[in-house]
Order: C-alpha cells, then structure tokens, then sequence
C-alpha cells in the first residue's frame, strides 16, 4: 500500500477591484482540529497552510501531540514576553530551523546561542550596521544598473523569472559586498546555486521533531546535499583563505571580519567560523531580499494605482538621472511599498523558539523544551490590529506613525532582530527605484500565484512576468 505524505492544501485567496487588492494568501484551515496527520501532510509542503480563521487574532493557543508542545503566541504584550523579557529563556532556535542549516552555517550568527551567539553578534553586527551602508551602496547602483542594461535588451512579450531575476540580482550585490569586487560573477553564481541546491535538500519540515525527538532527526547527508555544501565552501573558503594571507583590505565584509579577528585574536575566527559567519551573511542577505523585491513586482502588477505613485515619485525625486543612495531618504513611498510587502510577505513568516525551564506565556504553560511559535505572518494579518488586513495598502505606512509595538517585525524583534536589518531595507529600496524607473512588469498570461513557506517565504513555481519599457 502507498502511503502519500501530500495533503490538498487550502484554496488561495485572491481578489481584484477598482483601488483595491488582496494579493494571494490560502484561505484558513478548515475541517477536524486534531487531525494530526493531515496537519502534518500540509506543514511539510506550506506550514501556511494549517492556519485557521481564529489563529489570525489576538490569542495564543497551543498544540499537544507526540510528546511534543507547540505554543502559537499571537498577542504583542506575549510576543514582547519571549522575544525581549524573557529572551534569555527562549533564546534558542526551534530544532527543526538548527537541524536543517547546521550542516551549512555551523555555529553561524543565525542559529547559534549561548557564548558563541553572545561573542558573534556585536561583531557581525558592526559589519552590517547602517554606517557602513555607503561603503556597499555602489554595488547596490552597479549590479542594478547592469540589470537595466540587460532587461533594456530583452525582446518585447518575453517572459522571465522574477524571483530568478531578482535571486541574481541580489546574490551578485552581497556577493560583492561579502567577499569583495574580485570574486566575479562565476564564483557568485556558484555560491548561489549551492545555496538553491543546498535549501531545496533541506526546505521539509523536521516531523522527527514533532513527533517526539528533542533534537530532530539531523538532516542526512546526501550525496546531494553534500555536493551543495561542497559548491558553496569551495568558494567561500578560498576567499577567506586569500584574506587571511593578504597584507592589504578591500573593505568587503570578509575583510572586516579578518581584521576583527587579528585585532583580536581571543575571537577564536579559524577558517571554519570565518566561513560560517560569511555563509550566514551570505545566505540572510540574499535569500530574503530576492524574495521581497519579487513579491513587490507582484502586487505593484495588480495595483496600477500604487505603481503610478511609485513611479511619480521616483520621476519627481529623481528626474532622468539614475536613483543613488542620496535618494533613499527622499523616496517614501517607495519605502511604503516595501514596509507594506514585508507586512503581507515576510521573508520568514514563522519564528521559532525552545523554551530552555519551563515558563508561563499569557496563560499557557510552558514545558521545558516546549517550541514556542511566533509568526509575523498571523500578526501582520490580524483583523485585530489591521484595517483591511489582507490588502495592499502601502498609505497605512505614510506619515509620522508607525504601527504598534510588537505588531510589526518582519526582521524578528528583540535582541535577535535581524542585524542587517537596514542594510537590507536600503537594499530593497534603491534597487526597487533603479528598476523601476525604467521599466513595469506585468503577470505572464494563465499564472496562478501561490505563497509557500518553509525555510523562507516563496511563490511556488516562481513569478512567471513579462519586462516593459516604461
């Protein structure tokens, strides 16, 4: 007998009018709450999926199963409780995340804890902050520009990738930024495609965990997944290497973090953490911001409004000369259509902690080793919180506001918010500009688009569009 690990998932949601849009998201869950197969069927191919209309509001619940505890926190005073006053409790990634990139990243920023985490965030965090942006900005502008220069020849109606396009775009930039101007666009590109590789091995769910292992069954190396890993510290490795032996800096980010480590060798940076640290910045600066300039072409598509006010605004600021750094400042609308796709997509929709001692979160106990979720994903979509919460609205990120504490955090929040956050920000924006003020895109004939989430927030397929002259 065949037993099939898919389930159908939910209908995607998709509506269109005169000024307004609801851009695709599934419908909530329906049918039997404790079917737990069926639950896990669907959390292995969209974790989106198991949601349902109760848990996009102002509440917490929890999920027992296996052995296991899953805690969904939902209410900001709560989320504010793990993420900031109790952080040290809930420091810890949830096991399926650690299990899936260990093998990749190893004691890397983005799943570390403890000493290592403690010892790693102020220096990576430097290298990334908003003052050093100017630095990097040039290769935001050239890659771009590069960009321009290709689509400008493409022939009229062909269709392309957006998410590829933009996975390019994005993976060239940092890969500048990261390793320097001589890595090329060959060894970029090889990064890039040991980076895809490397996460389409990995993107499942761990059951094992669920199903009552504290620590998940580790992620098997396959000779796939170990070609991967080959691909990327083959590359990252030589780089690092060559820095570790040169006399003279190129600024790039490696090169920062071989000084740090020579001004202070007490770091402990050999080969390996260089390569860990490089991989993770690597990986969170160009996975995240593809995805965000792809989900923002898709709703400027269905949103002619917001894009006649995007590109007034780039024409006005800018006029014919191509948008620099200098410009960002200048551009609020376009940062609202950022901030508004981050809210309705971001990057990771679901964050997840391990309670170290047993705890107590809103009303609900939390066992020792208890996964404790939080999603930006249920709190940027809370009827409780937002008007019209579904829809594309950037406006609602105008003016002097800005939206309640613990209700917006699509970089996480906390002591672990993501520390490339406005490197990142500044990223989606000057690139968004540059693009958009030569050219739209439109939807390719017959495409469905479906929002899935495992490691990252993706469409399922790609974004199929066609590229036009403005």
């Amino acid at each position: 007998m065949h037993l099939s690990f898919r389930a159908t998932p939910p209908a995607i949601l998709e509506t269109m009018g005169h000024g307004a849009f609801e851009p695709a998201h599934p419908a909530p869950m329906t049918g039997p709450g404790r079917d737990y197969l069926r639950l896990y069927r669907l959390a292995r191919q969209d974790y989106l999926s198991v949601f349902r209309e109760n848990d996009y509001h102002t509440r917490n619940s929890q999920l027992r199963g296996f052995g296991r505890q899953l805690v969904t926190v939902n209410v900001p005073d709560d989320i504010k409780y793990v993420m900031v006053t109790r952080h040290d409790n809930f420091e810890r990634k949830a096991p399926a995340m650690r299990r899936a990139l260990e093998h990749l990243l190893g004691d890397g920023l983005f799943i570390s804890d403890g000493e290592t985490w403690k010892c790693r965030r102020p220096m990576v965090a430097d290298i990334v902050h908003k003052g050093r942006i100017p630095q990097f900005s040039r290769h935001m502008e050239e890659v771009s520009q590069a960009l321009v220069t290709r689509w400008a020849g493409l022939a009229p109606d062909v269709t392309v990738d957006a998410l590829a396009e933009m996975g390019g775009l994005t993976a060239e930039i940092i890969a500048r930024a990261v390793f320097g101007d001589d890595i090329g666009p060959d060894a970029a590109n090889e990064v890039v495609c040991g980076f895809t590789s490397f996460q389409s091995v990995v993107d499942n769910i761990n059951l094992a965990y669920v199903a009552g292992f504290d620590n998940g069954i580790p992620v098997v190396k396959t000779p796939r997944l170990r070609r991967a890993i080959r691909r990327v510290r083959a590359v990252i490795d030589r780089v690092a290497a060559n820095h570790l032996g040169s006399t003279h800096g190129d600024g790039s980010m490696m090169d920062l973090l071989v000084r740090r480590q020579k001004k202070n060798p007490e770091l402990g940076l050999d080969l390996a953490a260089l390569r860990n640290e490089a991989a993770t910045i690597f990986m969170a600066g160009q996975e995240t911001t593809a995805g965000t300039l792809t989900w923002i072409w898709y709703l400027l598509a269905h949103a002619p409004w917001a894009e006649e006010a995007l590109h007034g605004e780039i024409d006005r600021v800018c006029g014919t000369r191509t948008p620099t750094l200098q410009d960002v400042a200048s551009l609020d609308y376009t940062r609202a259509v950022v901030e508004e796709a981050l809210r309705l997509y971001p990057p990771v929709p679901l964050l997840g902690r391990q309670a170290r001692e047993a705890d107590r979160i809103g009303g609900i106990d939390v066992l020792p080793a208890g996964l404790v979720t939080i999603s930006p994903w249920l709190m940027h979509r809370n009827p409780d919180i937002w008007d019209r919460p579904h829809h594309f609205v950037p406006e609602r990120f105008l003016g002097p506001g800005r939206p309640a504490p613990y209700t917006y955090f699509p970089f996480a929040i906390g002591p672990r918010i993501c520390a490339g956050l406005q490197f990142g920000l500044t990223e989606t924006i000057l690139c968004l500009a540059i693009l958009a003020q030569r050219f739209r895109l439109r939807m390719a004939p017959g495409v469905r688009v479906r929002p899935a989430a495992r490691l990252t927030l993706r469409p399922v397929g790609g974004m199929p569009m066609t590229v036009h002259s403005r």
